[in-house]
């Protein structure tokens, strides 16, 4: 059985991004029509519309999906989260480890939820401050605890 890869991507994203990663190769004096670079401008299209993903996707929902009536006020820890995040004033990779702490009033949630929220809000151009902020609201609102913390 041969495999076969499946992307799912926006036509109209792709094509508006990969005219203007043309221009860019243009203008650093290359030719985005020769060999090597040729098929370059669909897959950084691509790549970039996978590294900003967290656009599309709704962290709070993703905590609702997995919220559960709990009496238990003991505080629930996820360590070591990877993050890949791009910087939105150079547009470069950065990446790092998230941990998030929460002590629950009433709600709580799967594991694995902590950390596709911290996924999403990585998945977006952004700076480490709002990056951390943004998890810890996320889970405030939606689960309401006693107290959360975030660290990356």
């Amino acid at each position: 059985m041969a495999y076969k890869k499946i992307d799912h991507y926006d036509e109209h994203v792709t094509s508006g991004l990969m005219k203007n990663y043309k221009e860019t190769l243009a203008l650093l004096g290359e030719d985005a029509g020769r060999e090597g670079l040729e098929k370059t401008p669909e897959r950084l299209a691509k790549a970039m519309q996978f590294l900003t993903q967290g656009y599309q996707q709704d962290a709070n929902a993703i905590l609702n999906s997995a919220k559960f009536h709990e009496e238990v006020s003991e505080m629930i820890i996820v360590k070591d989260i990877e993050l890949y995040s791009m910087c939105e004033h150079h547009m470069l990779p950065f990446y790092g480890k998230a941990h998030v702490a929460y002590i629950p009033n009433g709600w709580i949630t799967g594991l694995s939820k902590v950390a596709r929220v911290v996924d999403v809000y990585s998945r977006r151009l952004q700076v480490q401050e709002r990056l951390t902020h943004q998890i810890l609201n996320s889970i405030k609102e939606t689960l309401n605890p006693l107290w959360v913390a975030v660290v990356i």
